[in-house]
């Protein structure tokens, strides 16, 4: 593994694809390359990548798309897209999420390197870093060197939270031993995912110049592109280490309105007794002000949804997953009649609940519906995130 242009001090912000681009390699000329991207792959000026890599002369043979699509049209889990052709080059576009999850040694063999330029957003749900190590796992079995051009985690690269993955909840939507908000930026990740799972991939990070670990994308003075449907902002990113949560319980998570993961609620949520609840655990740096919502679609499509608009007040002291834990919590306790986890299928997952694997274990789902302290949760995988900052460290790329 290597990687190119290491930040330098008091250099301006660019992005891994800019940094590219300006100096670009024999390879980049020579050989037939691969693209995974979407639509929010686009340099600061909001130039879409592919075209400014043929552009710049490289021969471009193949797009992948992660899902929601290339265009990030598609909405919720499970909406698959299918292989085509964009419309804008005329590339052939492979979908890896639909019959296949990972590109086929066929579609690696029109390629002799494998680009990756896709915003994530910090967090382990978010399929696109399983995509990254998929593609890494299948390039390594082929023998395609990949580059990935490295972009900024939006919710910064110092803060890390919640419990590391369990191995027995492995799934799409956490497949490496990472806590809920890891803390690393694309290539880093995919530095991780080589070093830690053992993927002997020829594997290249070209580097941002200029980003710290500390900085949120909103520091950068650049624009945010929502890279899929229902993170439509930087505060949606924040929020999203918890309230993604949602999606295995009955309760709405916003989605079918305009505010997804920053509204929830549901027809039969009593605010009052809810909020009281709330109050026990403590959860810092955020209010909580009572909205009534009607989704237009995804949960209670058209009824009126009691519920709460969550606004970040002090984002030095939020951590969006214990308060996506707080709420599981609460949620159970004041209503047990109504509230629910929901079954299975999630995510290609067809036995195991979705709350579990969305938390990445059972025991700790089974330690909130007992009523347990969030403290004692919370210092219990302590030791395993010590070992993750341990397995992490020799594949930063960047300073604080």
């Amino acid at each position: 593994m290597t990687s190119h242009s290491q930040i330098r001090r008091g250099d301006q912000f660019r992005l891994g694809c800019e940094v590219l681009l300006q100096s670009p390699p024999s390879w980049f000329r020579s050989g037939r390359l691969g693209l995974l991207a979407n639509q929010a792959s686009v340099s600061r000026s909001l130039e879409s990548v592919k075209e400014l890599i043929l552009g710049a002369g490289g021969n471009l043979s193949c797009i992948f798309s992660p899902q929601h699509g290339f265009y990030s049209d598609k909405q919720a889990n499970m909406i698959e897209s299918a292989d085509s052709r964009d419309p804008d080059t005329g590339v052939p576009v492979v979908s890896l999420y639909s019959k296949t999850r990972e590109p086929s040694l066929e579609a690696l063999q029109r390629i002799d390197v494998l680009l990756i330029d896709l915003q994530d957003v910090g967090t382990r749900i978010y399929t696109y870093t399983t995509t990254i190590g998929l593609c890494l796992e299948a390039a390594a079995r082929a023998g395609i060197k990949v580059v990935v051009l490295d972009r900024p985690n939006p919710i910064n690269g110092t803060e890390i939270e919640g419990n590391v993955l369990e191995p027995a909840f492995r799934s799409f939507v956490g497949r490496y031993p990472v806590p809920m908000r890891h803390g690393l930026t694309t290539g880093e990740f995919a530095r991780f995912v080589c070093s830690v799972a053992n993927v002997d991939c020829d594997l290249d990070v070209v580097s941002m110049m200029g980003w710290r670990r500390g900085r949120r994308f909103d520091s950068l003075g650049v624009h945010w592109v929502y890279p899929s449907p229902n993170m439509p902002t930087c505060e949606t990113a924040l929020l999203y280490p918890g309230m993604v949560l949602l999606e295995g319980t009955n309760i709405s998570e916003g989605r079918g309105t305009t505010m997804p993961f920053q509204l929830f609620g549901a027809p039969f949520l009593n605010r009052k007794r809810f909020l009281e609840e709330l109050k026990k655990p403590g959860v810092d740096g955020v209010t909580f002000r009572p909205v009534t919502y009607q989704p237009a679609f995804d949960k209670y499509r058209g009824e009126p949804c009691f519920g709460f608009q969550i606004h970040i007040t002090d984002i030095g002291r939020f951590k969006p997953y214990r308060m996506g834990l707080a709420l599981l919590q609460a949620l159970g306790l004041t209503h047990p009649e109504r509230f629910r986890w929901l079954d299975p299928p999630y995510e290609y997952e067809q036995e195991k609940l979705p709350i579990d694997i969305l938390i990445g274990s059972g025991t700790v789902r089974r330690r909130l519906e007992q009523g347990q302290d969030l403290d004692k949760i919370e210092s219990d995988w302590e030791q395993g995130l010590r070992e993750y900052r341990e397995k992490r460290e020799p594949g930063l790329l960047y300073s604080e």
